[in-house]
């Protein structure tokens, strides 16, 4: 009975410190996911790279101001950054005779726009490099998107100066990726 005992006593207390290493470990896991938003968000589907039509955004309200997109990936452009926050608008790909064409933003006086804060911890993919000149192709050539990770502030500097066609991911109200989109 006294063998019996130890051993059932020797179970219990492996299988509570395996209980207490899980927890650890889920808690940890929370604690990362909480801090690193731009890491710890949903696998959104891309829209079309160079769709035709605007996307839209279901029941979001534009005449209450511009804010925040819903969750997701647009395929838009950077209008306007202001402290730390950036205003983007929807863009499509518009068909040309004379080049394959070019993307274009929402027609004169459309309120079509958003404004998110940008993420402490945003991932920016870039197209054509890190330096401000834009000197260097940097992209997937499967995709035609920007694979070069730079720092948020060549987001902001680029972004603020030019509108550069990008898949912006916003997620609970910031935007935490911004991949550009290659044109020639």
């Amino acid at each position: 009975m006294n063998t019996s005992m130890r051993t059932l006593l020797a179970g219990g207390t492996v299988a509570a410190a395996l209980l207490a290493s899980v927890v650890a470990a889920n808690a940890a896991t929370a604690a990362t996911a909480t801090t690193s938003t731009a890491s710890a968000y949903p696998a959104y589907k891309k829209p079309a790279i160079f769709g035709t039509s605007f996307q839209a955004d279901p029941g979001h309200d534009f005449t209450k101001g511009i804010h925040s997109r819903h969750n997701g990936i647009l395929r838009g452009w950077i209008t306007d950054v202001r402290g730390g926050v950036a205003e983007y608008e929807p863009i499509k790909w518009k068909r040309s005779k004379q080049t394959e064409g070019y993307f274009v933003g929402p027609p004169e006086g459309d309120v079509t726009a958003y404004a998110s804060p940008i993420a402490k911890d945003v991932v920016f993919l870039s197209a054509y490099g890190c330096k401000p000149e834009m000197a260097a192709m940097t992209v997937d050539r499967n995709t035609g998107l920007g694979a070069k990770r730079c720092p948020s502030s060549v987001l902001v500097k680029r972004h603020s100066k030019q509108r550069q066609p990008s898949l912006v991911t916003v997620y609970q109200g910031k935007i935490v990726k911004v991949q550009e989109i290659y044109t020639p």
